[in-house]
């Protein structure tokens, strides 16, 4: 038991050190999330926290905005409305994905068809 819980932080450790900037915020939504589904107040509000505590306020129209949604999703957990913060949460997520996968790096593949044939791509 004790090799199992080793193993799966040790892959989550690199699963952190491994992930660019856009997949840590959506990991970090992926926290609250499921925080917030399982009614977990500490964990809920850390991850919150830790998002909100992450924005660049060189950009102020984007990041006040997101500003006040963590705030709100906060404020709901407190008074026990973690429906409603889960919600906001999902959609933002959602949002934060879409940007992930859109800005996702294309592997480069050595064993790509036009390389086995010989053809340039």
């Amino acid at each position: 038991m004790i090799k199992a819980a080793y193993g799966t932080q040790q892959y989550r450790t690199q699963d952190v050190l491994g992930a660019t900037p856009l997949h840590l915020v959506v990991m970090a939504y992926d926290v609250a999330i499921v925080a917030c589904e399982k009614g977990d107040y500490e964990r809920a509000t850390k991850a919150i926290s830790l998002l909100r505590d992450a924005l660049n306020f060189d950009y102020a129209e984007v990041s006040g905005g997101l500003f006040r949604l963590y705030q709100w999703c906060l404020d709901c957990i407190r008074q026990g409305d973690y429906k409603s913060a889960l919600q906001t949460l999902k959609e933002l997520r959602d949002a934060w994905a879409t940007v992930e996968n859109r800005y996702r790096p294309v592997p480069t593949n050595a064993y790509s068809p036009a390389a086995i044939v010989g053809q340039s791509a």
